[in-house]
C-alpha cells in the first residue's frame, strides 16, 4: 500500500479486533470527530469554492458533481438536496459517478479507472463556459474523479477539486483545491469513515455558503426552499411567520397568492402589492429578501411584524 494518509494505519488500530465492543465504538468515534475537526483548514477554500460557484449559478449556468465510490454517495446526497432545500432548478445540476446508474446499487471499483466515461460523461451534461464541476477523492487520485476535472477544465468550466491528500493529482488540476486532510482511518484505507465524514461536511457548508450568496437564506431561514409536500409547506408557512410577524394561518394564505414561493410571500406581507410585484423587487435586488425589504421601507433588523400600510409599492 502506498503511504499516502488515507492509506496508513491509525495509530489506535493495532490490536483493534481483539478489544471489546465498546472499545472499538470509542476509537471509530474519536476518529470520526478528529476527521471532522480537519474541515476547519479549509476553510478559506470552502469560501472561495462557494462564491465561485455561486457566480456560475447566478449567471444562468450549471454546477456538476463528479466523483466514484463513497464520494460519490457523498456528492449524490449534496446534490440531491439543493432543489428542495434551496430551491435551485434540477436541469441545473448534473451528478457523474462512475458506472452510472448501476453504481447505487453495487459500488463496484472498476469504474472508478474509466476515464474514456469521465470524459463522457461531461461532455453529455453539457459542462462548459459558464459551469462548475466539482470533483471529489479521498485518495485524490481516482482516475475518474481526475479526468473529469482535466476535461471540464478543457471545456472551460471552473473547476474544484475535494481530496484528503496533500499534493495529490486531483487538487494540482484543480481551479481551486479543498484540501481535507484527515488523519488515517481506524481501518486502514476505508475512507468512507473519517475522509468521508469530512468530505460530507464540506460539501454541507460549501453548497449552504453558496445559497447564502444566492440570496437563498435569510437569518438562518431556507428562504427559497421547494414546499412540495406537507412537511415542507408546514415549514415554508413557519418561515414566513417567523420573518413577516404575521399569524401561520395568515402566513398560509400570503403562501397561496404567492404560489408558494417564500420571499414572495413575505414580501406581500411587507406591502408589495401583488406577487408579480414582489418578484420583481426581488429581481432588483439580486434575489435577496433583505434589501427587498428595505425597497419596500422596513428595516429587516428592527424584529417588528411587518406592516405594508404605509409602504406599499405598486408596480410599475
Amino acid at each position: 500500500m502506498a503511504e499516502t494518509r488515507t492509506e496508513a494505519l491509525h495509530r489506535n488500530a493495532e490490536g483493534l479486533d481483539i478489544q471489546a465492543p465498546e472499545a472499538i465504538l470509542v476509537s471509530l468515534a474519536d476518529a470520526q470527530i478528529e476527521a471532522a475537526k480537519a474541515v476547519r483548514n479549509a476553510i478559506p477554500a470552502i469560501a472561495k469554492a462557494a462564491e465561485i460557484i455561486a457566480g456560475r449559478l447566478s449567471g444562468g449556468g450549471k454546477l456538476a458533481y463528479a466523483a466514484a465510490g463513497s464520494s460519490g454517495l457523498m456528492a449524490l446526497a449534496d446534490a440531491l438536496e439543493l432543489p428542495g432545500t434551496f430551491g435551485i432548478q434540477r436541469d441545473r445540476i448534473a451528478i457523474l459517478v462512475a458506472g452510472g446508474d448501476e453504481a447505487f446499487r453495487t459500488l463496484a471499483g472498476g469504474p472508478e479507472d474509466d476515464v474514456e466515461e469521465a470524459a463522457t460523461a461531461v461532455a453529455n451534461a453539457g459542462i462548459g463556459a459558464g459551469d462548475c464541476l466539482i470533483a471529489l477523492s479521498a485518495s485524490g487520485t481516482t482516475p475518474y474523479a481526475v479526468r473529469a476535472i482535466e476535461e471540464a477544465a478543457r471545456r472551460g468550466a471552473a473547476t474544484i477539486g475535494i481530496a484528503n491528500n496533500r499534493d495529490s493529482a486531483l487538487l494540482r488540476q484543480a481551479e481551486t483545491a479543498i484540501l481535507l486532510e484527515t488523519p488515517p482511518e481506524v481501518i486502514a484505507g476505508s475512507t468512507r469513515m473519517g475522509a468521508g465524514t469530512a468530505q460530507k461536511i464540506a460539501l454541507n457548508m460549501l453548497s449552504t455558503l453558496t445559497a447564502v450568496h444566492l440570496g437563498h437564506v435569510h437569518d438562518g431561514y431556507m428562504v427559497n426552499l421547494m414546499a412540495d409536500n406537507i412537511k415542507l409547506r408546514d415549514r415554508a408557512a413557519r418561515i414566513v411567520a417567523a420573518i413577516s410577524g404575521r399569524g401561520k394561518d395568515e402566513a398560509a394564505g400570503l403562501l397561496e397568492k404567492s404560489g408558494g414561493a417564500v420571499k414572495t410571500a413575505i414580501l406581500l406581507a411587507a406591502g408589495a402589492d401583488s406577487a408579480a410585484a414582489a418578484q420583481k423587487i426581488l429581481e432588483e435586488a439580486g434575489q435577496k429578501l433583505r434589501p427587498a425589504l428595505s425597497a419596500l421601507g422596513h428595516d429587516p433588523e428592527k424584529r417588528k411584524p411587518l406592516s405594508g400600510k404605509d409602504h406599499a409599492r405598486t408596480e410599475k
